[in-house]
């Protein structure tokens, strides 16, 4: 063993023999067992007398501090870049590494005056030191990125570069965004299909060099500046790139103010960002972070939690706000598309983000996709109130389809192609008061629930609207076409699957009910003036007389129904046609044997034509025309 490292030795047992030597006798006996471990820690060598071993361990040790001060200040010093030079750049860090030792192979004796007044002097070289690494530090990432491009990325090993930022000015499929009046277009995010990309900002050699500095840093007890000034650099990287994908950082007033056509293109931006982030952006900085701070995993934890966690915030505070925004019925859609999105994202937040630092993202991520569903639910009670607050006020002409009908199927229909995001929404609602469905409730999912409901919220306000009109004839009609208008946007749809086979059938018989009862009110009265049972007994005088009334009042009544229901609409097709069938069926036989008697009653003979205005064919015609509508009713 070297002199040095003797001396040393024994200012080590002697401390150790002044630590837990509480008295004479104790350090005595301390003495003995040191002794007889070691011949060399004899009670002489290791006395009070061995005081001048302890001046001499002092002074090797200062002059160890003497030689790295003189190597490490050469460093600092230094106006030009250390690391320009690989061999100066060794050179500092061989003398930094043997500065941290002496450091810590020291440091248990700092009891000892004069081993601390060297080791104050080495923790000040030890904290130069630092300082200029971390300058050298925040150099070569920032140099680095400069010399690699910021958007250098890479698909299955090969460059490509740009991608995920570049915008196109001649694809149709991307708006165009511009800022203010300005004629500068601001870059905006291609789309991204495949996320198999990863993007190195740094070159390889760089990042083993910020690896050997982070290293010494961490063992110096500066770690965290590190953490800091890489985190720093790289977040005005992470920024810029969120900034080239076209999104805006924006409060929650200002998306609030928002127009909507404003805030639908924002949201769309936001969705082509969050996915190049979460499946880009983040994982390619959580690759470079334990490449940095590899063997330092609580390091790079804390370094890629302060690089990302702004961007991410930036992007969940955008979802918050859409959450708590507006619960008109139009957004839905577009809050779907906000929800589905960051449900699928979950998973890429809580692999990149699983440390102790993120813990408050990820609750805040869970905590934000529930405030999505939440508000997709409160738009549905609002479209529950929009339908009960449409008024009956105003009759539809013709009995035609009223606009809160197609409103509604059509917006449930459109609702339903999402159904399983629906259903996870409405998995957790549990079920509310619902005073006039029947026990379907009870075994059914809490979204068919749902949409039952909302039928029979629409039913209601139909049935309301029915009684505005005087005529119970266009009472039906209405209800005809409305209730054929329900049933057709149910069928072959996800709303009709929810709603269910059962509900169609119900429904289906509703309209045909309608139809019945529209026939009877308008066209039975008609019929009876063909019967004849009462003039059998009716002498021929009589009988011709009674008979040329009841044809006249026929032909009148006849004329006048024809009138009135031409201008009324069956928007349907099949629906219109099944109703004129019908009315054949029921009115021809009927009048055909009463023209055919007619034509028989003796004291009206050869005259019968003059009598007879409608023949089958033209009673037949007549029925044609009717349901045509106006042009006003027909949309």
């Amino acid at each position: 063993m070297s002199e040095n490292g003797e001396e040393k030795l024994l200012a080590v047992a002697r401390h150790i023999a002044k630590t837990l030597g509480h008295n004479n006798t104790m350090s005595d006996d301390i003495f003995q067992i040191l002794s007889n471990f070691d011949g060399r820690f004899s009670r002489e060598n290791l006395s009070e007398k061995g005081a001048d071993a302890d001046s001499r361990a002092c002074a090797a040790l200062d002059h160890s501090l003497k030689s790295l001060d003189h190597r490490i200040s050469h460093h600092v010093s230094s106006d030009r870049p250390i690391w320009a030079d690989a061999a100066h750049a060794a050179a500092f860090l061989d003398a930094v590494d043997e500065l941290v030792a002496v450091v810590a192979e020291w440091n248990h004796l700092a009891s000892d005056k004069a081993v601390a007044a060297c080791l104050v002097r080495a923790e000040d070289m030890l904290q130069h030191a630092m300082f200029r690494l971390e300058d050298e530090f925040r150099t070569l990432m920032e140099r680095g990125g400069e010399s690699f491009g910021l958007t250098r990325s890479y698909r299955n090993g090969e460059s490509t570069e740009n991608m995920p930022f570049e915008s196109d000015e001649e694809d149709e499929e991307e708006d165009e965004v511009r800022n203010g009046g300005d004629e500068e277009q601001i870059p905006v995010a291609l789309p991204v299909t495949n996320f198999d990309i990863v993007i190195d900002a740094l070159p390889a050699g760089t990042i083993n060099d910020l690896h050997e500095i982070a290293k010494r840093m961490v063992a110096g007890g500066f770690g965290k500046e590190c953490s800091h000034v890489y985190s720093s650099c790289r977040r005005e990287f992470l920024e810029e790139s969120v900034s080239r994908l076209g999104l805006q950082k924006l409060s929650i007033e200002d998306v609030h103010k928002m127009t909507w056509q404003d805030l639908e293109d924002e949201i769309e931006k936001w969705i082509k960002a969050s996915n190049v982030a979460l499946k880009i952006l983040f994982p390619s900085e959580r690759r470079l972070c334990d490449r940095v701070f590899f063997g330092f995993a609580s390091a790079a934890d804390f370094s890629f939690m302060e690089v990302c966690r702004g961007s991410a915030i930036q992007l969940l505070n955008f979802a918050d706000a859409v959450a708590i925004g507006s619960r008109s019925p139009e957004r839905l859609f577009r809050i779907l598309d906000v929800f589905e999105t960051l449900r699928d994202l979950i998973p890429e937040f809580e692999a990149l983000f699983s440390d102790q630092f993120s813990v408050s993202l990820r609750n805040e991520v869970i905590t934000i996709w529930k405030r999505l569903g939440e508000s997709i639910r409160g738009i549905f009670m609002e479209l529950e109130n929009l339908i009960r607050r449409d008024p009956a006020k105003t009759a539809v002409p013709g009995g035609g389809l009223h606009p809160i009908t197609r409103y509604v199927m059509n917006y449930l229909r459109a609702a339903c192609r999402s159904r399983q995001s629906l259903e996870q929404v409405f998995e957790d609602y549990g079920l509310k008061e619902y005073p006039k469905l029947d026990d379907r409730v009870h075994s059914s999912s809490s979204l068919s629930v749902q949409m039952d409901w909302i039928m029979e919220l629409l039913e209601s306000n139909l049935e309301a609207k029915s009684k505005i009109y005087k005529d119970p004839a266009l009472c039906y009609v209405f209800l005809m076409n409305n209730g054929r208008y329900i049933v057709q946007k149910a069928k072959d749809s996800e709303l009709g699957t929810l709603l269910g086979d059962d509900w169609i059938r119900k429904h289906a018989a509703k309209v045909r009910q309608f139809h019945a009862h529209y026939q009877r009110s308008s066209w039975s009265r008609l019929l009876g003036s063909l019967k004849l049972d009462s003039t059998v007994s009716l002498p021929p005088n009589a009988l011709a007389k009674s008979m040329k009334e009841k044809l006249k009042w026929f032909n009148t009544v006849f004329d006048d129904i024809c009138k009135e229901q031409s201008s009324w609409f069956v928007f349907d097709e099949q629906l219109r046609e099944e109703i004129r069938i019908s009315l054949e069926k029921f009115l021809l036989p009927a009048y055909g044997n009463f023209i055919g008697r007619f034509e028989n009653v003796p004291e009206i003979g050869k005259h019968a034509d003059k009598y007879i205005k409608y023949g089958t064919e033209d009673i037949q015609a007549k029925l044609n025309e009717l349901f045509q509508g106006s042009s006003g009713n027909r949309k």
